[in-house]
């Protein structure tokens, strides 16, 4: 069994989880300070979204330096600290792998403005279209944060790619000196002794041609950049080359995939990836336009991906996704019960789990009052479009807040103290209203708590090698309801699993035994009624 499938693996948002110096930034200190509250909730693996030098145009995915560490945070001594404390503990690191871009304070960047010099190539130039008499972008490609995917250099007179913000430019990976380059840092952080990558926008990587894009509402352009075989040659190199001598695991953000995708890419080139269907089950066409969330949707999509792949990863939060909770839950009279029926599913079906900082303490969305209060360069820039469109700012301003990233940004709350006991000083990001009731001092005090929870089902879920390896059979249910068997060397058990707020009644099932449920009162070894958000693992 490889370490990735019998781990938990738990992300966590350095700017925004603790504070060791008191300067309103989280920090690796911080980070290694609470790695015995790690151990105890009985994660194995510490996923580190970006700690690299940068500028922070986009909280840390605007690269200046691979191989050195943003001083906010502090030195590449404390991280190699922190891997030596990690690993004393038996957790494994895996770092974030930005690779689709730079900032644009990088040397390579810096140095390439130069038409002349060799890192010129790094990146990906051209000079602008002429339209009558007005100067063009080369073409019509939408960046991801809205806008040109193209801006003109001052000095050079020629313009670069980003499909990000105009701080982040493309690497160029027609070039093998960029492909030699990443390999070279990849094995900078392995020699250090990291486990592996969360590869950034890795489906991006590789642009098949600059033709215009087809018209459409967003993300002109698309269809030369997402999935393109490209891609998968640079990764088969990056596997055989770096990933594989060095036993390391990697997962891969992908945008826009399908199964028949996700399988391509996980075949001799990322171990495993992250795909999106389940997360943008109340969203539609984009991100900013929510609609109605259907748990016969979530059941729907989460059993195709179970049947598609033969191993998954489990999540529903990471730092771009509002708190589940707040999306597929109930902040309100099932708060609880929907929290932990959101952990029994990523703790229970077939896959790697990764449980993002606060999601174990049942964190939910921030309400935000005004644009001031956001970081989000995505959020902050898609209400200024909106409003320039003469939409009204109590549409725009609802509009936002169902997709903004600062929801999961939101400082770690420690404690009922001030700042949530993040910091001593004001946070660079506000604290969560909500941190006097939901925080982890609180949650580790409460038996009863969410954390509590996790703690006990995490528990079950290293003990059983048939939750982490046995195989998965689903059974008839209600739409809204999942039901499932897993089986491993003879020994089953049975996991029922309400996503909805009403009760639903099910063929009648017998058990022996449960050995977890967030309601209390199951007797008679018989379940008929699945109550609101109601989770039951049991041997029959």
């Amino acid at each position: 069994m490889k370490w990735w499938q019998h781990r938990i693996i738990y992300q966590i948002y350095p700017r925004s989880f603790c504070d060791s110096n008191n300067d309103g930034i989280g920090d690796i200190k911080g980070i290694i300070s609470k790695l015995d509250y790690i151990k105890s909730l009985g994660v194995g693996a510490i996923w580190l979204s970006p700690v690299y030098k940068s500028p922070n145009s986009d909280n840390g995915y605007d690269i200046s330096d691979y191989r050195d560490i943003n001083p906010e945070y502090g030195s590449l001594e404390d991280m190699k600290e922190l891997i030596k404390e990690a690993t004393l503990r038996d957790i494994k690191i895996i770092m974030d792998l930005v690779i689709n871009h730079t900032s644009d304070e990088h040397e390579w960047f810096i140095k390439g403005i130069d038409s002349t010099s060799p890192y010129h190539d790094y990146y990906i130039w051209r000079p602008g279209r002429v339209k009558g008499h007005k100067e063009l972008p080369p073409n019509n490609w939408q960046s991801h944060f809205t806008g040109d995917a193209w801006s003109k250099h001052p000095e050079n007179g020629k313009y670069y790619l980003h499909l990000f913000t105009k701080k982040q430019p493309d690497l160029n990976y027609n070039n093998p000196r960029v492909i030699e380059e990443v390999k070279a840092l990849m094995k900078f952080w392995l020699d250090l002794g990291i486990a592996g990558f969360r590869c950034d926008v890795i489906n991006m990587i590789f642009k098949t041609s600059l033709a215009n894009g087809k018209p459409r509402i967003y993300l002109i352009g698309k269809e030369h950049y997402l999935s393109q075989e490209g891609s998968h040659l640079i990764l088969k190199q990056f596997h055989d080359e770096v990933w594989a001598p060095y036993n390391a695991y990697t997962v891969g953000e992908t945008v826009g995939l399908d199964a028949k995708k996700a399988q391509a890419y996980t075949s001799g080139e990322l171990t495993t990836v992250f795909q999106f269907d389940h997360t943008s089950v109340d969203q539609w066409l984009l991100p900013i336009f929510t609609i109605k969330y259907r748990p016969t949707k979530m059941v729907r999509i989460l059993k195709k991906w179970q049947l598609a792949l033969p191993w998954n990863t489990l999540f529903f939060e990471n730092h771009d996704i509002p708190r589940s909770v707040s999306r597929f839950g109930d902040e309100g009279k099932f708060y609880f019960e929907s929290a932990t029926m959101l952990a029994t599913i990523i703790l229970t079906l077939r896959g790697t789990p990764f449980i993002y900082q606060g999601q174990e303490i049942g964190q939910i969305n921030s309400h935000f009052k005004a644009l001031e209060e956001m970081d989000d360069v995505s959020s902050i820039n898609v209400y200024r479009i909106l409003r320039s469109f003469h939409l009204g700012h109590r549409i725009a301003w609802k509009m936002v807040l169902g997709f903004c990233r600062d929801h999961a940004r939101t400082p770690m709350p420690w404690s009922n103290a001030i700042n949530g006991g993040f910091s001593n000083v004001k946070p660079w990001l506000k604290v969560n209203e909500a941190y006097q009731r939901i925080n982890v001092k609180d949650s580790i005090d409460n038996q009863k708590s969410i954390w509590h929870y996790y703690k006990k089902l995490i528990a079950l879920r290293n003990d059983l090698d048939l939750l982490q390896i046995g195989s998965i059979t689903f059974k008839a249910a209600p739409k809204d309801v999942l039901h499932f068997i897993r089986l491993h060397n003879g020994r089953s058990i049975e996991i029922i699993i309400n996503l909805g707020r009403k009760t639903r009644r099910i063929k009648p099932v017998n058990f022996s035994k449960v050995l977890t449920s967030n309601y209390d009162d199951l007797s008679g070894g018989k379940i008929e009624l699945m109550k609101p958000y109601q989770a039951v693992i049991f041997e029959g």
